[in-house]
């Protein structure tokens, strides 16, 4: 399996978001520190605290997708190493973070990295368990499940949207699909009603290799779309 992946963009975002941490970090402590020390700006302390909290939900977003260790490419990538060399993945070079090209078609990768029980119940998805901190990520750390199919069909229509345009005669338009790839070793999945397939990490690799005996994608139709994107 060939990897290609946006390092600069990787590294950017990183430091991007460890900036943003340590500024909200700042303006918190400067709110704390006017409220106790001038409590006639109350206003002005209330303002600091707010943006400081606001900024701090934004830093544990940005970090828990590009400075988590591992990242979630680094857990995809080898979630799917040993694949064959026709597949093709890249992170954050094609019109969406994840994509993975090969003999099984071309697949939208969805990572998730919520621990505890996922739900997939009267077209809602839900996450339960999992502890009073994941509780409280869920809560102060935008670490909600949120709905992970109209995230998927978006994708999905972006991939469409740049093979269209791209993909000119005779020559028809792949299928594009997606698939929802749960990456916390402890998730518990009911999820077989979900209308996109969903699964652990660990079942991805076997799930392309059996997708791939009905070859979708030929060699020629694979190159072609790879001739459209960055190289290794």
């Amino acid at each position: 399996m060939k990897i290609i992946k946006d390092e600069k963009k990787i590294e950017r975002n990183k430091k991007f978001s460890q900036w943003i941490s340590l500024g909200a970090l700042l303006v918190l402590g400067g709110g704390m520190y006017i409220s106790i020390t001038r409590p006639e700006l109350f206003f002005v302390s209330l303002g600091c605290l707010l943006v400081g909290f606001i900024a701090t939900q934004v830093g544990m977003y940005m970090g828990n997708r590009w400075g988590r260790s591992p990242r979630p490419d680094e857990k995809l990538d080898a979630g799917l190493k040993g694949l064959h060399s026709e597949f093709n993945i890249y992170h954050y070079t094609s019109p969406v973070p994840h994509l993975l090209i090969g003999p099984a078609g071309v697949w939208v990768l969805k990572p998730y990295h919520q621990g505890g029980k996922i739900f997939y119940e009267n077209k809602k998805w839900k996450n339960k368990g999992g502890g009073f901190f994941a509780g409280y990520m869920r809560i102060f750390g935008q670490e909600g499940i949120g709905r992970p199919d109209l995230e998927a069909e978006s994708e999905i229509e972006a991939v469409e949207k740049f093979l269209k345009k791209n993909i000119t005669g005779e020559n028809a338009i792949p299928e594009v699909k997606a698939i929802l790839l749960f990456t916390n070793e402890n998730v518990e999945l009911e999820v077989n009603d979900s209308p996109i397939p969903a699964m652990k990490l660990k079942q991805i690799k076997d799930f392309m290799r059996q997708m791939s005996k009905n070859r979708v994608l030929s060699s020629g139709q694979i190159n072609e779309i790879a001739n459209l994107l960055p190289k290794a």
